[in-house]
């Protein structure tokens, strides 16, 4: 339902956010047709790079606990919402003019606005990469949500798992010619949100899904070649080189280690949970929370906790990674200082003051406006159900309050690990 509440563009019939409408139907380039997608957080702004990220780990979910989703009857809610951003980076590649749009919409001028979506008045440009101005990493996260895709739809859909295949191969296959980092490309122009570092590891997540998708060998090449191993930070927007670390083992089938004796993969993905664990290089909350940053500091360890369940569940780890997993998303659903759940909606208390505009607004016609609906200490008028805010400080210290938005933002990628863990 959170990820229902972020769509851009005209909503479906079947809508289950009520106190959303049609929004941003005119977003566009010339007369490239860009709406849809997923708004980024409390803002406005769709970024694909981050977007990316989180349709990618919400699939990766999907593909490996699928029965999750049958047994709770939430598979038929999960494929319409997961399709919703797959349509939008169709809409975003143009295969024949090596062109993938990247954003919709400036960060400085969205920022200046504190209303709901659906009253939006400010300029929403379209940004791109192309052979002059590569982005590498933005084409090859697409590429891996849309070749995860393909997993998922090709029994329900095969049409449409057919178009999310041809194009996340040509879309990998532009990222792997023209080479370049996406924000470093295009520049100031798109904002300094979502910069980011490199494209080896979004290369090698989108030919890891495009081995999964077609076992054409040629991408398990690719995949190696792009591999990267270096302990990783974490699971985030901005790194996947776990993922791909995890996607090796799997890609191999075990086999690699038969063949080659490499351990390397395997090995990779150990040093990682060790270091995430009790004893290991990241620091603990008092209360138990595995903190990594203060930056969506829950969705960091419910990014590892997610890893832990996938490592586990291909036989890496075994009761130990699913123990220290519980212990995190149990923090995240209750077991803290407070007794808070942090995801919006859950149990008896949770955040009712995040930092997200729409909402913060009463229904249409009511006005919304940044002095009446952000500077209050009112609860959010709509609840939005499902959302994880930023999370607590190093010392477990939270206050429910949407002008502190590290502490309350929610976001499209703060929920994708956190999605997956749970099922």
């Amino acid at each position: 339902m959170f990820y229902d509440a972020q769509r851009s563009g005209k909503l479906p019939a079947n809508n289950p956010i009520p106190w959303r409408g049609d929004s941003a139907v005119n977003d566009s380039d010339g007369n490239v047709d860009l709406s849809g997608g997923w708004y980024d957080a409390g803002d406005h702004v769709k970024f694909n790079f981050p977007m990316a990220a989180a349709t990618t780990n919400l699939l990766w979910g999907l593909v490996k606990w699928k029965d999750a989703y049958q047994i709770t009857s939430q598979l038929d809610a999960m494929y319409d919402m997961i399709k919703w951003p797959l349509e939008y980076y169709l809409k975003c590649w143009l295969p024949q003019k090596d062109t993938y749009y990247v954003q919709v919409g400036n960060p400085d001028l969205d920022h200046k606005f504190w209303g709901r979506p659906e009253d939006m008045t400010m300029p929403r440009p379209a940004y791109k990469v192309n052979k002059t101005a590569p982005g590498s990493d933005a084409a090859g996260g697409a590429a891996a949500s849309l070749a995860a895709g393909y997993l998922v739809f090709n029994e329900t859909d095969p049409n449409f798992a057919s178009k999310l295949l041809t194009a996340a191969k040509s879309l990998y296959l532009f990222g792997k010619t023209y080479q370049g980092i996406y924000t470093k490309s295009l520049g100031p122009q798109i904002g300094s949100a979502y910069s980011s570092s490199g494209y080896k590891d979004e290369m090698c997540e989108g030919a890891a899904w495009l081995y999964k998708a077609t076992k054409d060998p040629k991408y398990l090449t690719d995949a190696r070649s792009f591999y990267n191993p270096r302990l990783a930070w974490g699971l985030s927007w901005n790194d996947k080189s776990i993922s791909c670390q995890v996607c090796e083992i799997t890609l191999y089938d075990l086999l690699l280690y038969e063949i080659t004796q490499e351990h390397q993969y395997l090995n990779n993905v150990r040093s990682f949970m060790k270091s995430w664990m009790p004893g290991g290089t990241v620091p603990y909350t008092p209360c138990g929370l595995a903190f990594r940053d203060r930056w969506g500091s829950l969705r960091h360890s419910a990014n590892s906790a997610f890893i832990a369940l996938m490592a586990a569940a291909d036989n890496i780890g075994g009761d130990d990674y699913k123990t220290w997993a519980l212990t995190q998303m149990n923090y995240i659903l209750g077991d803290n200082n407070y007794n808070i759940s942090y995801e919006i909606g859950f149990g008896s208390k949770y955040p009712l003051h995040p930092h997200h505009r729409g909402s913060s607004c009463q229904d249409i016609p009511s006005p919304c406006s940044e002095a009446s609906n952000f500077h209050t200490s009112d609860p959010n008028p709509h609840i939005i159900y499902g959302g994880l805010v930023g999370g607590p400080g190093i010392k477990d210290d939270y206050i429910d309050n949407r002008e502190d938005y590290v502490k309350n933002e929610v976001a499209v990628d703060y929920n994708a690990g956190f999605q997956s863990a749970l099922a």
